[in-house]
C-alpha cells in the first residue's frame, strides 16, 4: 500500500511536499488538471478502452466456443489438444513478440489498434477457467435442454453461459486488468499517438525530456489506474468466489 499512498499524497498535494510529510500541507485538485492537460490523456483512455474491449469480446467468444468443445465433446485428439492448449500457459508472451511483430507487419496491421488486440484474441487461460466450470454443469441439464429441443449452441447459450456468469466475471477482471496495464507489446506495435494506449503514453508523459515534477506523475498515474481500482474494490468478493467455483484452489 506505501507506493499507493505516496501516490495520493504527492497528487493531492502541491509539488513541494512531493518529497516531505506535513500534517498542515495544504490539498489541491490541480495536479489532476495540469496532468490531464499536459498530455492527450483522453485519446489515451479511448484507445486504452477500446483495445481491452475488442480483445475481452473476442476471447470470450473464442473462449466459450473452445471450452464447450472440450468439456462436452469427444472428438480424435481432444485430450491432445487440450494439452497443448495447457503448454501454452507455460509460454509469456513476450517469447512470441518478434514473431507477433512480423506477423502484424505482414499484415499492414503496425500502429493499429487492430494489430495491437489480435495476438491477444484467444486465451489458453480462459479456455482452461470456463472448460473447468463448463464440466461442473450436471448433464442432466444439458439433456433436458435438448429434449426441448435445443441445438448445441442453444445448450451453450441457454444452460452453460448463464450458469458460468461468475467464473465470466472473474474472468473479464482479469483479461482487463492484464491488458489495461500492458506495456511491451503496446510499446513495440504502437507509433504514434492515434493508436498508443494509456501505459505507453504514461511512460512517454514521465520522460525525463517533460521533466519530473512526481506531484504531476502521480495524478497521472492515479489518473490511468483509478478504473482499475475501482473496479477490483467493487467486484473482489465475485473475483474470489468465482475461482473457487471453478475448482481452482
Amino acid at each position: 500500500m506505501l507506493p499507493l499512498a505516496y501516490a495520493l499524497w504527492s497528487a493531492l498535494h502541491p509539488s513541494d511536499y512531493s518529497a516531505r510529510f506535513d500534517l498542515f500541507a495544504p490539498w489541491t485538485l490541480q495536479n489532476f488538471a495540469a496532468a490531464w492537460q499536459a498530455a492527450p490523456f483522453a485519446r489515451y483512455a479511448l484507445n486504452t478502452a477500446t483495445l481491452v474491449t475488442a480483445i475481452l469480446a473476442g476471447q470470450l467468444v473464442l473462449c466459450t466456443l473452445a471450452a464447450y468443445a472440450f468439456a462436452r465433446f469427444d472428438f480424435a485428439g481432444r485430450d491432445l489438444l487440450f494439452a497443448l492448449v495447457l503448454v501454452q500457459l507455460m509460454v509469456m508472451p513476450d517469447v512470441v513478440l518478434v514473431e507477433n511483430y512480423r506477423s502484424m507487419h505482414a499484415l499492414g496491421l503496425v500502429d493499429t489498434l487492430s494489430g495491437m488486440a489480435l495476438p491477444y484474441m484467444a486465451s489458453a487461460f480462459g479456455i482452461f477457467l470456463l472448460r473447468q466450470a463448463f464440466k461442473q454443469v450436471p448433464r442432466e441439464l444439458d439433456e433436458a435442454a435438448r429434449i426441448e429441443g435445443c441445438g448445441a449452441l442453444g445448450v451453450l447459450w441457454r444452460v452453460y453461459v448463464p450458469l458460468a456468469r461468475p467464473v465470466y466475471l472473474a474472468y473479464a477482471l482479469v483479461s482487463v486488468s492484464f491488458h489495461w496495464n500492458n506495456f511491451l507489446w503496446p510499446l513495440v506495435i504502437s507509433n504514434s499517438v492515434q493508436t498508443r494506449p494509456l501505459t505507453v503514453g504514461l511512460a512517454v508523459f514521465a520522460g525525463t525530456d517533460q521533466g519530473i515534477d512526481w506531484a504531476i506523475i502521480n495524478a497521472a498515474t492515479l489518473l490511468s489506474s483509478a478504473p482499475l481500482l475501482l473496479a477490483f474494490l467493487l467486484f473482489q468478493r465475485q473475483f474470489v468466489q468465482s475461482f473457487l467455483r471453478a475448482g481452482i484452489r
